[in-house]
């Protein structure tokens, strides 16, 4: 008998969707199919792929239509190694498409959705109910349960995301927060360049306040805490959690420990930024879960994760295993 894999240490809830990358400063909505690349990702999905990829045991926690995007997804899951006993089969609503844009850069902007049929999308019907059983035996091994706000953006996903988030604390399994702000996400028509209402700063106040380390982009901090210095959002929240904030090709800044750290970003050439950010977060809670290191160490790995998936198109392709990173850092010596 071949032994049983290892019980994973990182929780990964919610989103797996399909990105549909446009044509570089085109639209993904009409461009013709040759023009346009349909993705597998969605953040927390991209995580889970991540740590896999780099050897962290890893479970996904979500829902997907029964379609060939889902079935895209089972089979990615089950080469990746990722743990898909709380994944929830949804036999009505599809899997959800988002329409990304990108700029001449390669920067991405989301857009839109395809594919709803008019009862909504597999990922906003995550089920509590179903998801209370599969997560009692995951948390008792857990190290983290990662989670972002999209949830929140549909009653029934928000419920789940709730629960999931009690079930963690009284597990003592702590919680990390990926902002990952997407406005369209809680209403179609919003422009994706706009930060959170009061009411929807309210709806994550509840997450922001179990969190242990959160990870925001520069503008993410400044919409929710008035402040971009990781320091200052650490305080200004009862727990006084790690806090990681990325601003694109501008230095990485962290509080974590109570240190406080600068890195410099990485000068790579850039095809597709879509999820680096997610590759950052997966390389960050790796080093979490493995042996103590330098706090510079850890992000310099982190980091390195998120460049080189900028250099391949999607989210989930170019990420790297860990030799792959160690090889890269071998060519930038520390500044």
């Amino acid at each position: 008998m071949s032994p049983a894999p290892p019980l994973p240490q990182v929780l990964c809830l919610g989103e797996a969707l399909v990105d549909r990358l446009g044509p570089l400063g085109g639209d993904p909505a009409t461009a013709p199919p040759e023009q346009r690349d349909d993705c597998l990702g969605g953040a927390p999905a991209n995580g889970a792929c991540a740590l896999a990829r780099l050897g962290t045991p890893v479970a996904f926690v979500g829902r997907l239509g029964r379609d060939g995007i889902g079935q895209a997804f089972g089979q990615l899951f089950a080469e990746r190694g990722v743990d898909t006993t709380a994944l929830q089969w949804d036999g009505v609503r599809p899997s959800r498409i988002v329409l990304v844009r990108r700029d001449a850069a390669g920067d991405r902007q989301f857009g839109g959705f395809a594919g709803d049929r008019g009862e909504g999308f597999a990922d906003q019907a995550l089920d509590a109910t179903e998801l209370t059983a599969a997560l009692g035996p995951l948390l008792a091994a857990a190290r983290w349960l990662l989670v972002g706000t999209i949830p929140l953006a549909s009653p029934a996903a928000a419920s789940a995301l709730q629960l999931a988030c009690r079930q963690a604390a009284a597990a003592g399994v702590p919680l990390a927060l990926d902002i990952n702000w997407r406005p369209t996400f809680w209403d179609p028509a919003a422009d994706p360049r706009s930060g959170p209402t009061a009411v929807q700063v309210a709806a994550m106040e509840p997450l922001l306040h179990q969190a242990a380390l959160i990870k925001c982009a520069r503008e993410e901090a400044e919409w929710l805490f008035g402040s971009s210095d990781p320091a200052v959002v650490s305080a200004s929240l009862p727990q006084h959690p790690g806090v990681v904030v990325s601003d694109g090709g501008a230095p990485l800044r962290w509080w974590l420990h109570g240190e406080p750290g600068e890195l410099p970003a990485f000068a790579l050439p850039v095809v597709d930024t879509t999820g680096a950010g997610d590759a950052f977060t997966a390389g960050l809670l790796h080093g979490l879960v493995g042996p103590p290191q330098p706090l510079t160490a850890l992000m310099r790995f982190a980091s390195a994760c998120g460049a080189l998936v900028c250099q391949g198109a999607g989210a989930i392709d170019p990420q790297p295993n860990v030799a792959q990173v160690r090889a890269f850092l071998a060519t930038c010596p520390p500044a």
